[in-house]
């Protein structure tokens, strides 16, 4: 049966980062899929004396509609917030445009981040989701889903906070190309290997979560909530 599915995510790359060969997935079986961004994904690399301009917001945006392209989904929505600064706004702003795009697509599965990322942006947005997705009487939203971004999740010392072990795996060996086509989209985030935002790395975590439960490539999720 065709779903809305929602990903919920801090910045322009974590959506193809965290689950892009998963959205490719269920784009092709015919789902729709619609993306929220939160924040820009650059605004906060500034100096007082060479600041960000909307130049670099607007190449941001640009390669978040291409990426939404290739994966196949129907939306793709960018708020352009202050990046790695969601910390510093009223949590329940944030809540409240995460509720506006629930309420408009109607999603019945929602992804989004790993709540013990390094990074503020992702542990702000994966809060204010379960917020925005409590589960009241008539709300759509049946699971939730958390995903991994390198150079963020394996980044947090497990000592230091949540460690991610997954429990949820999407096949991905038919769409592991479109996920690698769409992070070529954001170029200029790419880092060279060995860094885990580099393109072999993020492949070899694909077919590494693919090995551990016995298919070519997977993505890897924890459960956050199921309603059957």
């Amino acid at each position: 049966m065709k779903q809305s599915i929602a990903v919920i995510a801090a910045h322009p790359d974590d959506e193809v980062l965290g689950c892009g060969g998963t959205l490719a997935r269920l784009a092709n079986e015919g789902h729709e899929m619609h993306i929220l961004l939160l924040a820009d994904g650059v605004s906060s690399r500034g100096m007082p004396e060479y600041p960000i301009g909307s130049e670099q917001v607007t190449a941001r945006n640009s390669a978040a509609q291409d990426a939404c392209m290739i994966l196949g989904c129907n939306s793709v929505k960018l708020l352009n917030l202050p990046d790695n600064r969601l910390d510093g706004l009223e949590r329940l702003d944030i809540i409240k445009q995460i509720e506006d795009f629930i309420d408009y697509h109607q999603p019945s599965r929602v992804f989004t981040h790993h709540g013990g990322d390094v990074n503020i942006d992702h542990r702000i947005v994966q809060d204010a989701v379960i917020a925005a997705c409590r589960p009241q009487p008539g709300h759509p939203v049946k699971e939730l889903l958390f995903f991994e971004v390198p150079s963020s999740t394996e980044w947090r010392p497990p000592e230091s906070g949540k460690a991610f072990y997954p429990n949820v795996f999407f096949d991905i060996s038919a769409t592991l190309t479109a996920k690698m086509k769409a992070l070529q989209s954001y170029e200029t985030e790419l880092r060279e290997f060995p860094h885990p935002r580099s393109l072999k790395a993020v492949e070899a975590l694909a077919l590494w979560r693919g090995a551990t439960v016995g298919v070519n490539a997977a993505e890897a999720f924890t459960l956050g909530r199921k309603i059957i």
